[in-house]
């Protein structure tokens, strides 16, 4: 069986740079598809979802070239529409081309988009969107057919601030013809980023990180090289670990304003915690203070993807700590693997009461997630004993090298 395994009780001490952030680099390499020629990022982290997004991109003609955290896209010769089957299946984040390639070619073909098991996460936000910027789209239960023969700008008010819907939007009003306004936008770093991407290419983007934005394409688009800024959630899930652990770490290549909630929780915390404005430091004695409440929210809000690390962080608290989700009804889930370990999780709709035990012990765990592998990790690298985690697979989506970045802080793991 794969596993991820974990000794636990080694403190984690040093310094460790922060890869390229998952969230954002995927969106621009859609971004990338709108211009008829060559982009270039840098500090592109090595994990599954990019290279998986790397051959959905192959498969409609951009021509890849990789070479260490550079990558090379020219999409010159972009003619195909279609987005391989098995590629949606494996990730989500695949929908966001839908913008990208009717903007290109005038179509979209793909099936409903898999990636983690934490939610419906329903994508029609995104298709009314697109219909709104005259789209005609076609579902026949397996698959998703969008074409258009010229978008048009247009006034979308979103029902709720998606992430992917605002991307998919941003990616489309690129090559529509007019003004785009979107009301009620994500106002995540993620989308910030791919605004500024967009400028550089040379679109009229304003309201970035605001709940209103408006986009204009006034010129042709531009060769463009973009480099990818670091993951705030590999380094929350970092500081989680080292909060468990103990030691000393600090943490660089990391854009700590787009941190300011989570680096707020873990002070709530009892972590000896401070920043500047491309690091973090935090030491920790292994005391964990509960925190009344925590909930997940849009952006400048708690994140939904640091819950389930701060869950394993919490339950070696010295109270009860409580957790409203608000996005992904099954984040929760994780609970349930974490009682493997010791912990005393009491989950009751979108709730959990984390009753913290001090103390967590080894055990064979499942990750049911991308988030709640590495949330596992991190609980293990605090526990007595060895923690097998069964599945990693889903850790390699979003974590370059967990392994190799715990191991050079001190601690034991391995594949």
């Amino acid at each position: 069986m794969d596993t991820l395994n974990v000794q636990g009780g080694y403190p984690l001490t040093g310094e460790l740079k922060i890869q390229g952030s998952k969230n954002t680099v995927l969106p621009v390499m859609a971004a990338a598809v709108l211009y008829k020629g060559v982009t270039i990022l840098t500090n592109v982290p090595m994990i599954q979802d990019v290279y998986c997004m790397i051959h959905i991109l192959e498969a409609i003609g951009v021509k890849i070239a990789l070479s260490g955290h550079c990558l090379t896209m020219d999409a010159s010769l972009v003619e195909s529409g279609e987005i391989p089957m098995e590629d949606v299946k494996r990730m989500r984040s695949s929908i966001m081309l839908l913008g990208a390639l009717l903007g290109r070619v005038g179509e979209a073909v793909t099936s409903y988009p898999g990636g983690c098991t934490i939610g419906l996460r329903p994508i029609d936000l995104h298709l009314k969107a697109l219909e709104a910027m005259g789209a005609e789209i076609f579902e026949d239960g397996t698959k998703i057919r969008a074409s258009a023969r010229k978008l048009r700008g247009a006034h979308i008010r979103l029902d709720f601030p998606s992430v992917g819907a605002t991307e998919n939007i941003l990616l489309a009003a690129t090559a529509a013809k007019g003004v785009t306004v979107i009301d009620n936008a994500a106002r995540e770093p993620e989308i910030i980023e791919l605004c500024l991407f967009l400028q550089k290419m040379g679109v009229s983007v304003r309201g970035a990180g605001t709940s209103r934005i408006r986009i204009e394409r006034k010129k042709e688009l531009r060769q463009t090289s973009y480099q990818i800024t670091g993951d705030r959630i590999v380094a929350g899930t970092y500081l989680a670990a080292a909060a468990v652990a103990g030691g000393e770490v600090r943490l660089t290549g990391i854009y700590t304003p787009y941190m300011e909630s989570v680096l707020r929780a873990f002070q709530n915390c009892g972590c000896d915690i401070s920043w500047g404005k491309e690091e973090i430091a935090l030491r920790s004695d292994r005391r964990i203070r509960a925190v009344p409440w925590v909930k997940t929210s849009p952006y400048p809000g708690f994140p939904t993807d640091m819950q389930s690390p701060f869950m394993a962080m919490l339950a070696y608290g010295d109270g009860v700590s409580m957790i409203e989700e608000r996005i992904f009804e099954s984040r929760l889930n994780l609970a349930a693997q974490l009682a493997k370990m010791g912990a005393d999780i009491r989950v009751e709709e979108n709730r959990a009461r984390v009753a913290g035990q001090g103390r967590l012990h080894g055990a064979l765990v499942q990750a049911e997630d991308l988030r709640a592998g590495a949330a596992l990790a991190v609980a293990a690298a605090g526990a007595e004993g060895m923690t097998r985690i069964a599945d990693p697979g889903y850790i390699k989506r979003g974590y370059e090298s967990i392994d190799q970045d715990l191991r050079s802080l001190g601690g034991r793991i391995w594949w």
